[in-house]
């Protein structure tokens, strides 16, 4: 995949505003919580490759961390390095692709990997890029991949009705099957094209790199499938309830859209 086409995902979304709805800020708390159970120690040099905007990056440099950001849109690492570019433990602000990193060899303490895995079909880019990762991290340092899994948009069609969707549908029939999410004819307001992953599939790969699973966890798993979200997270207890039926389920990536797998160098 080019970095033109995927740039192009995001000409088509505001990534910006992703995290700031209902469904996104409980992704988010919920990921923030799982990062922290796997950072080595305080003040470890965290890399954070394919990072978007940035919110994790900023969150982590706000405790402490040591933080690189990276993406491969321009327009994203230009709006980070507008508001953050002063930003105390912003270590780096770069535009990257995950590929072919200029980071020098064992550098980092942690990788984060939320994006690029899950936007590469071809199996040996994403290869490519647990190779990268693996290179920049410092022997016994960590990696945290965020992959899609196979059913997540499944799950979204069935809470959304988009079911109903021929078209859609469609799209979801092929991706449930061959874990490729076509969008090329853009009848769907979503991806153009990604990799949807089975749990056993991404741990293979990191092995195939080298790096040792230690684990993969279910980043929300149905929570985020309540019904009135918006309405429900105003309430403190009831948003905590959520983030907590999370944790029960962090066990059964596959009930979840995102997985988190930890491998270590």
């Amino acid at each position: 995949m080019t970095k033109e086409e995927i740039i192009d995902n995001y000409l088509r979304f505001d990534e910006d505003s992703r995290l700031k709805n209902a469904f996104g800020r409980l992704e988010e708390q919920h990921t923030q919580r799982l990062i922290l159970r796997h950072i080595p120690f305080p003040r470890a040099v965290i890399f954070d490759i394919g990072a978007g905007t940035g919110p994790y990056s900023v969150w982590l440099a706000a405790m402490g961390y040591q933080v690189h950001y990276s993406d491969i849109v321009p327009h994203h690492v230009a709006l980070f390095e507008s508001r953050h570019g002063n930003t105390d433990n912003i270590v780096s602000i770069g535009v990257e692709d995950a590929r072919n990193l200029r980071y020098r060899d064992n550098t980092a303490d942690l990788v984060l990997l939320n994006g690029p895995l899950y936007h590469l079909p071809a199996k040996e880019e994403r290869l490519q890029v647990l190779r990268e990762a693996g290179r920049v991290l410092k022997p016994g340092g960590r990696l945290l991949g965020f992959t899609i899994s196979r059913f997540a948009g499944l799950h979204y069609a069935l809470s959304s009705r988009e079911v109903f969707n021929d078209d859609y549908f469609e799209m979801v029939l092929g991706e449930v099957r061959t874990g490729f999410r076509d969008n090329r004819n853009l009848k769907n307001k979503t991806f153009i094209s990604a990799y949807f992953h089975l749990q056993e599939e991404i741990e293979d790969e990191f092995r195939q790199v080298g790096l040792q699973v230690t684990g993969s966890y279910g980043v929300l798993g149905p929570a985020g499938n309540m019904p009135d979200l918006e309405e429900v997270i105003k309430d403190e207890k009831k948003k905590e309830r959520l983030l907590l039926t999370a944790e029960l389920m962090e066990q059964y990536p596959m009930q979840s859209h995102k997985i988190m797998t930890v491998g270590i160098k």
